[in-house]
């Protein structure tokens, strides 16, 4: 499955207000792997900053003035975000700014793009947070903390870094460790993007120790092969005692694997 984890900044609260996208973050996954590949993009939007909004995220008119302006960016966007599950934190929000700036640019377009919900899947990260833990603070950094996520860098609001820390909510909320790289990392297959990991045991590790036989269960046994002896060929005598971990290297009961 290929799923994009997506955050916005915008002016302001309200698109219904003439409030715009100022700033983009996406990161992709697949299979639950993250594959090295995003999209971070600032908008110029066309308008002032409401001076709240700047405390939130840092971003400054300065700042946008020669980004381009969101038809110039609007089809790679597109096609980075097309087709896959979007994972959003409060998805009404971001996905409210994203289907507002398409249809702003769509009557000048012969192809419209978006509404976003007709082409991707969405899932909302808050809402699933609220079902997991009803009652409690569900914003990012309280779900960092809950899940031991490091998101000491994030002073300020900012889309990609925050799409990022969301991308490791999200799989810490719903299943926690999903690959095997802990020691030695190899490449994937290419066809799914990420990396497969191998933990590999140290050729130094404590040997485990397998109980054996006790005497009177090897004598037991060596009793019921007599017996099959007597009446047909017996399996057991073409391998060795040893080999069933009854005996040790020394040939006595207990051996070690």
């Amino acid at each position: 499955m290929r799923q994009i984890i997506l955050d916005t900044e915008t002016t302001g609260i309200d698109p219904k207000e003439g409030h715009r996208l100022i700033e983009i973050g996406a990161v992709e996954m697949v299979n639950r792997r993250l594959t090295g590949r995003s999209y971070h993009q600032y908008v110029n939007p066309e308008r002032l900053i409401d001076e709240e909004a700047m405390g939130v995220h840092g971003i400054t008119d300065e700042r946008v003035a020669n980004e381009p302006v969101f038809a110039d960016v609007a089809d790679a966007f597109w096609e980075f975000i097309k087709g896959a599950q979007l994972i959003i934190h409060n998805a009404p929000f971001d996905v409210g700014f994203i289907d507002n700036e398409f249809r702003l640019i769509n009557s000048a377009r012969a192809t419209p793009l978006g509404p976003v919900a007709d082409h991707c899947a969405i899932l909302d990260t808050l809402k699933l947070a609220r079902t997991k833990h009803p009652g409690q603070r569900n914003n990012l950094d309280a779900l960092c903390k809950r899940y031991d996520i490091d998101n000491g860098h994030r002073v300020l609001h900012g889309a990609l870094l925050d799409a990022e820390i969301l991308g490791d909510v999200y799989l810490a909320m719903t299943g926690g460790q999903t690959a095997l790289g802990l020691d030695t990392l190899d490449e994937g297959d290419g066809e799914e993007g990420g990396v497969v990991g191998v933990r590999r045991l140290r050729d130094d590790r404590p040997r485990l120790v397998t109980p054996g036989l006790s005497a009177l269960e090897l004598e037991r046994h060596n009793a019921w092969c007599e017996e099959i002896r007597a009446k047909a060929d017996c399996a057991f005598d073409h391998v060795t005692i040893a080999a069933l971990g009854s005996l040790d290297s020394r040939g006595n009961p207990g051996g070690h694997a």
